[in-house]
């Protein structure tokens, strides 16, 4: 090879390098919930804090629906849901919880923010009555609902009741009312257990899929948990199951929050991996990222930059559909207006 050609292909890559690094990414953050299991807070100044110094313009704000109980015979209050072996419960007031921040922020502040309902049983038939009802006492508030748990490891082990299930009665009765109101649906259901290395939830999934195509459904993570990677670490049947999911059914958008990083999105190297890269190609509109932070914003910016990698590898108008505007996309159409 000349060296006019080592030249030019020397500068080349320099160019496509120097532009990837000099990429500005502003975010949407699909997945934020602000409490913790414990429905508290670092509150509203400290989440705009950390959504200025992120480069975060918007996100989808949540409670969490279930609470950590402090049980009797433990000394010591837990830390987390999974700090010991006592349950947690469905707790309504966290959505009041969200209201309550969201009513004490000025107008402009509010367009940032995107709340989803969250406090309810999703084996509960009347959960689509009591969604219905706070919907009208708070109108306008609510742009969707969830996330909504269902199978999720160690959660679901802990729920008091029984296991919900993404494809029951009452969450269909939901997805009707979603649809009713132009509202997503954001759904965590494992894809799998921690043992079997097979999709073995997916058709909890698929059925509310093909029988609510008119409901817009975020599948949370893609169905990825942290007990999921802790027991087997990577699914290698992820990939075309989610790549089949979307050719299916262009109601179903997928949250690429923090499980979804490594190892799928990069290798243990950092590097992006080619078969992603050319699947968020090929759907660029229904993609989004998320944090999942729960009630602790100090890392919120930390953990939104880390996709900077793949989104820098992926072509740059696509790269800020992802980064940003596909979330902004699919919330309702009342809402639209007021979005920058």
């Amino acid at each position: 090879m000349s060296i006019s050609r080592i030249c030019t292909i020397a500068l080349l890559l320099f160019i496509t390098i120097t532009t990837a690094q000099a990429r500005e990414y502003r975010y949407s953050d699909a997945h934020l919930h602000f409490v913790d299991f414990f429905q508290e807070s670092d509150g509203t100044a400290k989440l705009i804090e950390a959504m200025d110094a992120g480069g975060i313009d918007h996100v989808m704000i949540s409670g969490i629906p279930v609470a950590k109980k402090w049980h009797e015979n433990e000394p010591k209050r837990p830390r987390y849901y999974a700090g010991d072996d006592a349950p947690v419960y469905w707790y309504s007031a966290t959505d009041v919880i969200v209201a309550a921040a969201m009513n004490e922020l000025d107008g402009e502040q509010r367009k940032r923010f995107h709340p989803f309902l969250s406090g309810f049983n999703p084996n509960d038939k009347n959960a689509d009555a009591h969604i219905r009802r706070m919907l009208e006492l708070d109108p306008g508030l609510w742009q969707g609902i969830g996330e909504v748990f269902t199978r999720h490891d160690d959660i679901t082990a802990l729920t008091e009741g029984d296991t919900p299930r993404a494809n029951n009665e009452a969450l269909a009765r939901v997805y009707h009312l979603a649809s009713e109101f132009d509202l997503p649906v954001m759904l965590h259901s494992n894809i799998t257990s921690k043992r079997e290395r097979n999709p073995l939830y997916l058709a909890e999934l698929e059925e509310p899929l093909r029988n609510h195509p008119h409901t817009r459904f975020i599948w949370a993570h893609a169905g990825t948990s942290m007990e999921l990677h802790r027991h087997q670490e990577k699914l290698d049947f992820l990939l075309p199951t989610v790549s089949r999911l979307l050719d299916d059914y262009p109601n179903l958008y997928i949250d690429l929050s923090w499980t979804m990083l490594r190892p799928y999105l990069l290798d243990a190297s950092g590097k992006p991996r080619k078969a992603w890269l050319e699947l968020v190609e090929r759907h660029p509109t229904r993609f989004m990222l998320g944090s999942d932070v729960v009630g602790r914003f100090d890392n919120l910016a930390e953990g939104m930059q880390a996709f900077e990698p793949f989104l820098d590898a992926l072509p740059e108008e696509v790269a800020h559909q992802v980064a940003r505007d596909n979330f902004l996309a699919i919330l309702p159409r009342k809402d639209q207006a007021s979005i920058r």
